[in-house]
């Protein structure tokens, strides 16, 4: 194979050398899943990606400490329910010591674990339902489907699905498998949304080639969806790369370097339409496609500012083949455009074309909106730049959840 292929039923312990598992500790009032974790048998290549909000949760600056030591890992635990942001040195002290425990657990340095939460801002762990639930966790850690099934359930808080992708390919006649879960669903804006990833291959690749490839990866995936335009204080991305498929090492100079590539963006592609066709009392996922720009740096910055448009989320809500709504937000990107040479389709309905009002069918149009997915074409004709973001629309019941959202 020259080119990855999909696993429809994959999952993070697909790939050689990974278990996972996930239990209910009593962080969450219900009795859904809320500690989980992923390990692998061998001290793996780690990368991560992290928040840029100037507040960064206790769990990111033990993995940052955790990553930073060595570029290796042997596992991650994660806890939802509980952010630990905000905690003071109680809540950095309280991270730590889920690092320790669980490395204790399961036999392998403290260094080698990586932590994350989700959920509440602003209170402190509950430390004597994780310890409890860490004692626990090592005997529910499988290597099949069920127990990814159950770390995919441990990290989710407002979700209302679990969000996962698969992929293989063949390196040096090996096989190799990438396979990715995350969680997300609000507070979630470009440069790291208000998410959880986490992803793992038994590729041959080092830490250092990793990350390269992961920031890659992430540019054109999670930092290209929003739902509501709030950054979060934990979003993380760890990918664990466990060697075990016995390919080559990966580099740039590897045949297979741009296949290992696709396949990787491919996987956190999947998760990142996951999580904005999963926002917050969405009813459609959105897709914004910028063609035109001047670069795919400055077309990148008009379809974030389009599909964050509370208008035009609003609008797409409402089936209302509004354009106006459209080329205002392109127009205030901040970005070089051509003022009389913009077209905007909406699906395959042409609403404006070289900046000039179409005659389109509205009935058309109204139904073409009503539909799971809208895809919105904004062309420039002013460069070879082009890119793509993805979002949701902006209901009623966002705000329901969001007022509630403690209770």
């Amino acid at each position: 194979m020259s080119q990855f292929q999909i696993v429809a039923d994959g999952s993070v312990t697909t790939p050689r050398g990974f278990q996972a598992g996930g239990l209910h500790c009593g962080l969450k009032k219900t009795t859904r899943h809320d500690l989980g974790a992923i390990i692998c048998e061998v001290p793996a290549s780690a990368a991560g990606v992290y928040t840029t909000n100037a507040f960064q949760a206790a769990p990111i600056l033990v993995t940052k400490n955790s990553i930073g030591e060595e570029g290796l890992l042997r596992g991650v635990i994660v806890n939802s329910g509980n952010a630990n942001a905000c905690t003071g040195k109680q809540g950095e002290a309280d991270a730590y010591e889920m690092r320790a425990k669980f490395a204790e657990a399961i036999g392998v340095p403290a260094v080698h674990i990586a932590v994350a939460s989700t959920g509440v801002i602003g209170e402190n762990l509950k430390m004597d339902r994780v310890r409890s639930g860490i004692e626990q966790l090592p005997a529910k850690l499988s290597a099949d489907n069920a127990g990814a099934n159950d770390f995919n359930q441990a990290i989710l808080t407002t979700d209302l699905v679990e969000k996962t992708a698969c992929v293989k390919l063949e390196l040096n006649g090996k096989t190799v498998h990438i396979a990715g879960a995350a969680k997300g669903s609000g507070m979630i804006h470009p440069n790291m949304a208000t998410m959880l990833g986490f992803v793992t291959t038994d590729a041959n690749i080092g830490s250092a080639e990793l990350t390269q490839l992961l920031r890659q990866a992430t540019d054109l995936s999670f930092n290209m969806i929003t739902v509501d335009g709030d950054t979060s204080t934990n979003d993380m991305l760890v990918a664990m790369a466990s060697g075990l498929a016995g390919n080559e090492a990966l580099t740039p100079a590897h045949e297979g370097w741009a296949a290992f590539a696709a396949g990787l963006r491919h996987v956190c592609e999947v998760l990142a339409k996951a999580i904005a066709r999963d926002g917050e009392g969405a009813t459609k996922l959105v897709e914004v496609q910028v063609r035109g720009a001047v670069s795919d740096d400055s077309a990148q910055a008009i379809a974030k500012t389009v599909i964050g448009s509370s208008l035009v989320k609003s609008a797409v809500f409402g089936a209302d083949a509004n354009w106006g709504r459209i080329i205002a937000a392109v127009g205030r990107a901040g970005q070089p455009v051509n003022v009389d040479t913009v077209d905007i389709r909406l699906g395959d309905i042409v609403t404006l074309e070289q900046s000039r009002p179409i005659s389109f069918d509205e009935d058309a149009a109204l139904e073409y909106l009503k539909g799971d997915t809208v895809v919105i074409h904004v062309d420039l004709h002013n460069g070879e730049g082009s890119a793509t973001a993805w979002g949701c629309d902006l209901t009623y019941d966002y705000v329901r959840i969001n007022a509630a959202y403690r209770t």
